[in-house]
């Protein structure tokens, strides 16, 4: 190398300050969303804790989730909200319990939405559509 030619860059795959931007930007969308899900989820599981301390005196739930897949337990949550207990401890426990499983799937539903429209990355978008998918099969069908 002679003293007129250009320094070389130390690392070709350095990344650009855009691709640092889109870093940042995916990093803080996957944080608000796990911290909204999980405060939310919180939120209820608490209310649900207390509306049953003040109706039978206790903070112990017993009942069962057996049988049914996430879908069926989340739209038996959603119907419940629409029925005359709506103000009943198991409904806002079932819907934090619900809120707290369904927050890494809209986590993952965000990041197909991300590689998708925002960075253009096929590779990356086909990769995580596919666990989307084996994730809904698994909430939803199973």
């Amino acid at each position: 190398m002679n003293a007129s030619s250009p320094p070389r860059p130390q690392n070709l795959h350095a990344p650009t300050d855009k691709e640092e931007v889109d870093e940042r930007r995916m990093e803080l969308m996957v944080s608000y969303l796990l911290l909204a899900g999980v405060v939310l989820s919180i939120a209820s599981l608490l209310l649900g804790l207390v509306l049953d301390w003040v109706h039978h005196g206790t903070l112990r739930l017993v009942y069962l989730i057996k049988g049914v897949n996430y879908f069926q337990f989340f739209v038996h949550d959603i119907a419940a909200f629409a029925g005359p207990h709506v103000w009943a401890s198991r409904t806002f426990v079932n819907l934090g319990i619900a809120l707290l499983m369904f927050t890494p799937f809209f986590r993952v539903v965000a990041s197909v939405v991300f590689f998708a429209l925002e960075e253009r990355n096929i590779k990356y978008t086909f990769f995580t559509f596919f666990v989307a998918a084996v994730l809904s099969y698994s909430l939803f069908l199973r």
